[in-house]
């Protein structure tokens, strides 16, 4: 007997349910009469489901049965104070606006007796786009009983508004209390501002944060600042904030470092560097301090000259006595002997360094690490085959890692350097999918590279020199790699290889600061490729040379603006756009 009720309790469940999705569908699509009648039945089987009688109310408005719905209303007015609201926007719908009025007041009294009801009334409003009316229910709400903190919806408010000072301040007042919700109210600050510090919204929210921080000791806006100052690039004002928070809460380094390397990425690398070396100057591990001193010289390295290598290898060298080779140190070992390679051209002592910290107790990963050094330095002594012997142990040990989808990806692009474009080609193919999205992008780069090009000739001649060109630029060749290119451009004016010939060029332009030179690169593949699909690249990168280098803003914004509206699914389009309101001086990014 049981099974019987339950099966006839599940079976009206589910009938239920499905006149309910009906009635919705209906709703949606304009369809009021047939919604009406299945709210009709809903409301007749549950009279007190708020949601069907608002749903039924709604019906009667869209088929202007007003009567019907004022009807329905006040029925249940006395249970759900909140429809007082929906009273009112029903009078509203008659032309009615005293009664309108009338009603909203009674409704926004009705928190002084039911507090607990002023979410509902203040949603009710926001329903409406009665949004001063949902401002004051929720602000009463918050005055009578403290612990309510309706901020959130308050700054969702003032932003529909364009009251950027409130609804910052709400924000503010929201993660106060609640700073789980710290990078929610991030990304909505993100909505409101730019890169640019002179930005009004950026002064307004650092106004704010700075008059919190005098009045409260809560690092949590040191937090926001420092957050604030990272968005404007302001790295050394974000490193105070982060100074300050850390000799209150000493807990970890890593907030600082954190700063320090962002930094270095955006190339402000004497302010990485000075932070860098207030974070040796206080570490308390060795580990700590080795990884500031060895970030300091990797950030040296990386702008040296000729004349800096010998300083450069003592620094290596001394710090590599100091806290010895072993696995704490194979991020340093394998830096300098990229170096030795990379910068000083000394291979061999790269190679047998490297084959001297195999001998060590590594990890699988580490030892991958290693190898992947060694087959980069093969690679660059054009020791093809040796190289993918140690890219193939990496795959074959460390499988989907990746590290290993990494090492597959260099299989590919050393088999494309030695023009066996077929074999990379298949390689390529697997690594669409790779689970790194940076991975994948060069996968799929070079894979278009190589089918794009492939059959143009029977010999392959001009790819076979892009290639080699390619080749050049990984081996610091920059001036070899720009005269092979030239040679392409020169050669195969036909083929479809030269908008990335003119591409890649403009690329080790930039690397020797040539700007102009890569600007007139960009703009012959933007008149003559438009339609190619480094269109979108070279429109982006010539508005960034134009916006940092050359000092052409209008001429840069015209080329943001034309990512907006000709390449809207370009990678692209979100830094154009940001960039473009910054030019143009937008209030709201």
């Amino acid at each position: 007997m049981k099974f019987i009720y339950l099966f006839f309790f599940l079976f009206s469940f589910h009938a239920i349910a499905q006149e309910d999705i009906l009635a919705k569908e209906y709703f949606k699509n304009g369809e009021f009469e047939k919604a009406q009648v299945l709210y009709k039945k809903l409301h007749q089987k549950n009279p007190r489901n708020y949601r069907v009688l608002k749903q039924l109310v709604k019906t009667h408005q869209q088929l202007e049965q007003l009567d019907q719905a004022q009807e329905l209303i006040e029925k249940s007015i006395l249970v759900y104070p909140s429809l007082l609201v929906e009273l009112g926007y029903n009078y509203q719908l008659k032309n009615d606006l005293e009664n309108a009025n009338l009603n909203y007041k009674k409704a926004i009294s009705v928190i002084d007796l039911e507090v607990n009801a002023a979410y509902n009334i203040a949603l009710a409003f926001e329903e409406h786009s009665l949004l001063e009316q949902a401002i004051l229910s929720y602000e009463k709400g918050m005055q009578i009983k403290p612990e309510y903190n309706f901020n959130l919806q308050l700054a969702r408010i003032y932003g529909e508004q364009g009251d950027v000072e409130k609804m910052f301040y709400s924000y503010v007042n929201f993660v106060q209390t609640n700073d789980n919700y710290l990078n929610t109210i991030k990304r909505a600050f993100s909505d409101f501002i730019s890169e640019d510090k002179n930005n009004p919204n950026n002064i307004i929210l650092k106004k704010i944060l700075l008059k919190k921080i005098q009045e409260t000791p809560d690092l949590l806006f040191n937090d926001l600042l420092s957050w604030l100052f990272i968005q404007q690039k302001e790295y050394y004002k974000a490193f105070i904030q982060e100074k300050a928070i850390f000799k209150r809460d000493p807990i970890s380094l890593y907030r600082i470092k954190n700063v320090a390397v962002i930094a270095a990425d955006e190339n402000q690398d004497a302010i990485a560097i000075e932070i860098f070396e207030y974070i040796k100057e206080i570490a308390q591990t060795p580990g700590i301090t080795l990884e500031a001193e060895s970030s300091i010289l990797q950030i040296k390295t990386k702008n040296a000259t000729p004349k800096d290598y010998a300083d450069l290898e003592k620094n290596y060298l001394d710090l590599l006595q100091t806290y010895g080779k072993h696995k704490g140190t194979i991020d340093l070992q394998v830096a300098y002997a990229h170096f030795l390679a990379f910068k000083q051209n000394n291979t061999q002592q790269a190679t047998l360094f490297l084959k001297e910290s195999l001998q060590q107790q590594l990890s699988t990963h580490q030892v991958a690490q290693v190898k992947l050094e060694l087959a980069d330095i093969l690679v660059f002594q054009e020791k093809f085959n040796e190289a993918l012997i140690y890219y193939t142990q990496i795959q074959r040990s460390l499988k989907n890692s990746t590290i290993s989808q990494e090492a597959r990806f260099k299989v590919a692009q050393t088999s494309y350097y030695k023009g066996d474009f077929k074999w990379a080609e298949s390689q390529l193919k697997i690594l669409k999918s790779s689970t790194s999205q940076l991975i994948a992008n060069d996968a799929l780069d070079l894979k278009l590279l190589i089918s794009d090009n492939k059959y143009e000739d029977s010999t392959q001649t001009a790819l076979k020199l892009y290639a080699k060109a390619d080749l050049f630029a990984f081996q610091n060749k920059t001036d070899q790699a720009i005269s092979l290119l030239y040679q392409i451009l020169k050669a195969h004016k036909t083929e479809t290889i030269i908008d990335q010939a003119l591409y890649k060029q403009a690329q080790l332009f930039e690397s020797k600061k040539q700007y102009q030179k890569a600007a007139d690169n960009y703009k012959l593949i933007i008149t003559n490729y438009k339609e190619e699909i480094l269109a979108d690249d070279a429109l982006f990168y010539l508005a960034e040379l134009y916006k940092e280098h050359l000092m052409l803003p209008e001429k840069a914004k015209e080329l943001y603006e034309q990512i907006i509206f000709n390449h809207q699914d370009s990678i692209y389009f979100v830094e154009a756009r940001k960039n473009y309101r910054m030019l143009r001086g937008d209030a709201i990014n």
